[in-house]
């Protein structure tokens, strides 16, 4: 949900599959986390698909406007 989200508002993004990528499994539990989809936008992490917080971090790193 979070790529069709994404996608849908033309923003450029990179997407690593914990599943198929050891180091990126290794960058997510370094965060902290074990679970998936976690955003990472600027200095800010949005856990899951949250349309909300996503558009608040993409406005808070200069992506979107408000």
């Amino acid at each position: 949900m979070v790529k069709v989200y994404l996608s849908q508002k033309g923003i450029p993004f990179t997407e690593k599959n914990v599943s198929l990528d050891p180091q990126a499994k290794e960058e997510l539990v370094k965060l902290g986390y074990q679970s998936t989809p976690i955003s990472v936008i600027g200095d800010q992490r949005v856990i899951g698909f949250n349309p909300m917080r996503l558009q608040a971090a993409l406005a808070a790193a200069g992506v979107v406007k408000t």
